[in-house]
């Protein structure tokens, strides 16, 4: 690693963006969406190992899911990190920041059965969901338009997921009870 250190900006700051929204409701905009950037992270690693760990008669189907749904949020976090940019401030980067910064929960390191797995991602989504309802009230009364859409395009791909989960969740299935003694 490099020693010469050439600070643009300090993290936990706020500068002048070209968006002109006003500092002090930049700055809960910006603690908000580096809340959204942690808990996309968690999840992403969350889902990541689901779909590393999954077996079962439904393996390809959920497996072929699960990328779908970590790949959404790696891309969702990404235009989280770029609209902090935009707006003035430094997206936590770090694992401690982002641990740091996160609100949800995360699955230990054991694997489960799917349906253990599938149960948690699902509660995870569930809490996402509802901290981005709060953040696109937030962005909307502080003026901040562009960021409330943003997050509202997101909440429609968050809450198909979770949909999708909880419709993998039912007792339906096509596997003969006989299959899984």
């Amino acid at each position: 690693m490099n020693t010469q250190k050439n600070v643009r900006q300090n993290a936990g700051t706020v500068g002048e963006n070209p968006v002109r929204l006003d500092e002090e409701k930049t700055e809960q905009i910006v603690e908000a969406l580096n809340t959204d950037l942690a808990d996309a992270y968690v999840l992403y690693h969350q889902l990541h190992k689901h779909h590393w760990n999954v077996e079962g008669a439904e393996f390809l189907d959920i497996h072929v899911f699960l990328q779908e749904a970590y790949e959404a949020v790696e891309e969702a976090a990404d235009e989280i990190a770029e609209r902090l940019q935009a707006i003035g401030g430094v997206p936590n980067a770090s694992m401690g920041a982002l641990t740091e910064a996160s609100t949800v929960e995360p699955e230990d390191e054991d694997v489960y059965d799917i349906r253990t797995s599938l149960a948690n991602d699902l509660e995870m989504y569930g809490d996402i969901i509802e901290s981005y309802r709060e953040h696109v009230e937030l962005a909307e009364g502080l003026g901040d338009y562009a960021t409330a859409q943003m997050l509202r395009e997101q909440l429609i791909d968050v809450e198909e997921h979770a949909h999708v989960l909880d419709h993998y969740l039912e007792d339906d299935t096509l596997v003969l009870e006989s299959a899984t003694n």
